[in-house]
């Protein structure tokens, strides 16, 4: 039996390859991390995602069933793999207003 997909808030911080110099889109590898997060929604997987405004973090709402998956998921991108993102934080969310569908 294959376990229910839960939802996650995610945070992601910049890591130390982030050139604070240039905007989100003019880091290294902006393409292929946009089509990797762009793959992640098109899979249903990241359901919302976007900088949160005035911080240096990012918020993504992703479907999984562990924070472990979330981990694998993400390992996926090149930000990653480079440090220019790194996860900040995993925490489960109830959604209980309104609809992820």
């Amino acid at each position: 039996m294959t376990a229910m997909p839960n939802v996650f808030a995610v945070t992601r911080t910049r890591g130390a390859n982030w050139n604070s110099d240039l905007a989100m889109d003019q880091q290294d590898d902006w393409r292929e991390h946009a089509d990797f997060m762009n793959g992640l929604h098109k899979d249903r997987v990241v359901m919302l995602g976007g900088p949160l405004e005035g911080t240096s973090e990012i918020l993504l709402v992703i479907r999984a069933a562990t924070e472990d998956e979330v981990r694998r998921r993400l390992s996926g991108d090149c930000w990653s793999r480079t440090d220019i993102l790194r996860i900040g934080r995993i925490v489960p969310w109830r959604l209980r207003l309104g609809s992820l569908d």
